[in-house]
């Protein structure tokens, strides 16, 4: 066979190399899709949207907002070159801090009645080690991860889960116009609006109640107003209502946030009527 040949001019091709050390200087890396296992993916049927191709890259565009035991950044996941539909979107990264660096005093409460299936875990985390730390730290991570695909699965207004990947979760970008949607405590709705809202979230609260779940610190500031949708957020506190001796008391807690504020607004709702009803459909 000749080794001579001509090379098509057409024939042309561009790359990108990225590694470790792109990654700390550029903020980009190569999609994680495929480095996390299965289970740890987005449940089906999953959006057109998702980007699932080994050729993407994610980018960090900036962060979007500090929390008390995370920190959420835009992340953009796209094929170089591609507009096309399934190789481009940009979802928001939450990722959670060690205990260390957490201003998040109450976890306790909320962990009771959970079960870690490693005793090994379960022990490091007890001890407070190095180890036990970053277990701490995936174990909310996982904890918010399970409760948002439970909630998606129950057909409830939650960001579409991407995936989790140790203490980092990739989910929907919430947005209004190309902008992060507002939190409810930021909205002055209507009056009609505003009882379209209470009746959303009563539906959600009564839905959760139903599977014996409480959301655990549910409030305006943790419910995204999509236009005329709200979309309920941050959910790793969310606790069993029987299997948390607290879980009584953090559910009227949640009604009590929920319906003072839509008091405040002018809506003629009462917390303690609501903690009855969920109570009532709850047993």
């Amino acid at each position: 066979m000749s080794s001579d040949f001509t090379l098509d001019p057409s024939f042309t091709f561009d790359f990108v190399a990225l590694d470790d050390d792109n990654f700390a200087e550029n903020g980009s890396r190569w999609s994680t899709w495929l480095a996390v296992e299965p289970l740890c993916r987005g449940p089906e049927p999953r959006p057109d949207w998702v980007v699932t191709s080994q050729a993407a890259v994610d980018t960090e565009l900036g962060i979007l907002k500090t929390g008390k035991e995370a920190d959420a950044f835009l992340l953009e996941r796209a094929v170089p070159g591609s507009d096309l539909v399934g190789e481009s979107v940009v979802m928001v990264a939450k990722r959670y801090r060690g205990e260390e660096h957490r201003t998040f005093h109450r976890s306790t409460s909320y962990t009771e009645g959970r079960r870690s299936r490693n005793t090994r875990d379960m022990r490091a985390v007890a001890s407070k080690s190095a180890y036990g730390r970053s277990v701490a730290a995936g174990q909310w991570a996982h904890a918010e991860w399970e409760a948002l695909v439970r909630c998606h699965g129950l057909g409830l207004p939650v960001p579409y889960p991407v995936q989790v990947d140790g203490t980092e979760i990739l989910m929907e970008w919430i947005q209004v116009a190309g902008e992060t949607a507002p939190r409810l405590a930021q909205t002055r709705p209507s009056p009609e609006l505003l009882a379209s809202y209470f009746e959303q979230l009563r539906g959600v609260l009564v839905t959760l109640t139903e599977q014996g779940l409480v959301h655990g610190d549910l409030s305006p500031y943790n419910v995204l107003a999509a236009d005329e949708r709200l979309v309920v957020i941050d959910l790793p506190q969310m606790v069993d209502l029987v299997a948390n001796p607290a879980g009584a008391d953090f559910l009227l807690r949640d009604c009590t946030n929920v319906c003072r504020w839509f008091a405040s607004r002018g809506l003629n709702v009462d917390e303690h009527a609501l903690f009855g009803e969920l109570m009532a459909v709850a047993f």
